[in-house]
C-alpha cells in the first residue's frame, strides 16, 4: 500500500498560503469529456506562498496571470481569443503579497509548475530568486519570442543566471510518485515530476505540519475536480490542440491523475488543483489566503 514517509523527531514544515494571481474563463469541454456543450467556468488561477518553518525560507508556487496580458507574445494574446480564455486580475502575486506585507525582493525561490501563460505571471519583480522549472522547459526558449515570433514563450521568462532546470527523472520516489527532488533535504518540501501537460510540468508536495499533514499543489495536472474523482475522462478530439486535447501526452496526464488520486485517498492530505474553482469559492478572502494559511488536515 502506499504511503508516505513518517515524520521525524523535530520534524521541519511548510506554512501554505494562497495568493491571489487572476482568474479565467475555462469551457469545460476542453478539459472534461462529458462537459455539457458551451459549460464554462470562471476559474481562479493560484499561486502559494510557502513558507520554511525552520530556515524562514519563502519559495512562491507559479505567477498566475500578468496584469498586462496585452504586452505578452501576440501567439499568447492569440490563443486566449481563440480558445474563450477571458481573463481578469484584480490582484496579482506581487500586489498579494505586498498585501500581507512582503515584497517579490522576500521571496528566495519561484518554482513554476510549467511555463504556460497563466502560471508564469510577471517574473521581473522576483530579482533576488532563483527560479525553479523543469528540465524539458529549457526546449521553449531555443528560441523563445521575440526570436520566434510565433512562440507562445518570452526569451526573457526565465532570469538567465538565476534559473534551475531540474531534472528529476533519478530522483527516489515520494509516495505513489515515482520521482520527487526533497528541495531542502529534510523532507519538509518535494518538488515532483506531473508528466503529461506540458514538458517539464511539475507539481509540489509540502508537508505542513510537525506531525504528518500534508498538501500538493497540482498546477495543471487536472484542470478540474472531476477528473481526479473519476467523475470525468480527459476531454479527446479538440480541435486546436497539437495533441487533439488540453495535455501534451494524454497518456502521461492520466497516469499523474491516477497518482494524485491515490495521494488524495491517504490519510491527512489536501490537494489543490492551479485553476481549483470549488476550493477557491469556499476560500475565497478567507484565512487561507496570504497573510493566513492553508489549515492543515
Amino acid at each position: 500500500m502506499t504511503s508516505l514517509p513518517p515524520p521525524t523527531k523535530d520534524q521541519a514544515f511548510c506554512t501554505v498560503s494562497a495568493l491571489e494571481s487572476g482568474h479565467l474563463n475555462l469551457p469545460l469541454p476542453i478539459f472534461l469529456d462529458n462537459a455539457v456543450p458551451g459549460s464554462a467556468i470562471l476559474a481562479p488561477s493560484l499561486s502559494f506562498l510557502l513558507h520554511h518553518s525552520k530556515t524562514d525560507k519563502k519559495l512562491v508556487f507559479d505567477l498566475g496571470i500578468r496584469k498586462d496580458i496585452e504586452n505578452a507574445p501576440p501567439a499568447v494574446q492569440e490563443w486566449i481569443i481563440a480558445a474563450s480564455f477571458h481573463t481578469s486580475v484584480p490582484q496579482d502575486v506581487t500586489e498579494s503579497l505586498t498585501h500581507g506585507g512582503l515584497s517579490p525582493l522576500d521571496v528566495d525561490t519561484v518554482c513554476i509548475s510549467h511555463c504556460h501563460w497563466d502560471h508564469t505571471g510577471d517574473t521581473k519583480p522576483f530579482v533576488n530568486s532563483e527560479f525553479i522549472v523543469g528540465a524539458a522547459s529549457a526546449s521553449f526558449f531555443k528560441p523563445g519570442y521575440p526570436e520566434d515570433p510565433d512562440s507562445p514563450f518570452a526569451s526573457d521568462l526565465l532570469p538567465q543566471g538565476r534559473t534551475r532546470f531540474v531534472q528529476l527523472h533519478e530522483q527516489p520516489p515520494l509516495g505513489p510518485f515515482p520521482h520527487a527532488l526533497d528541495l531542502y533535504s529534510d523532507g519538509s518540501l518535494y518538488i515532483v515530476d506531473a508528466a503529461g501537460h506540458l514538458p517539464g510540468h511539475l507539481l509540489l508536495i509540502a508537508r505542513t505540519s510537525a506531525d504528518g499533514a500534508w498538501i500538493l499543489l497540482g498546477g495543471d495536472s487536472a484542470h478540474h475536480w472531476n477528473l481526479i474523482t473519476g467523475e470525468s475522462k480527459i476531454a479527446d478530439g479538440r480541435p486546436g490542440f497539437p495533441s487533439g486535447c488540453a495535455h501534451l501526452d494524454k497518456e502521461a496526464a492520466e497516469l499523474t491523475i491516477q497518482r494524485i488520486r491515490e495521494f488524495w485517498k491517504l490519510p491527512c492530505t489536501r490537494v489543490i488543483l492551479a485553476h481549483d474553482e470549488p476550493w477557491y469559492k469556499e476560500n475565497k478572502g478567507g484565512a487561507a489566503f496570504w497573510p493566513g494559511h492553508i489549515a492543515s488536515k
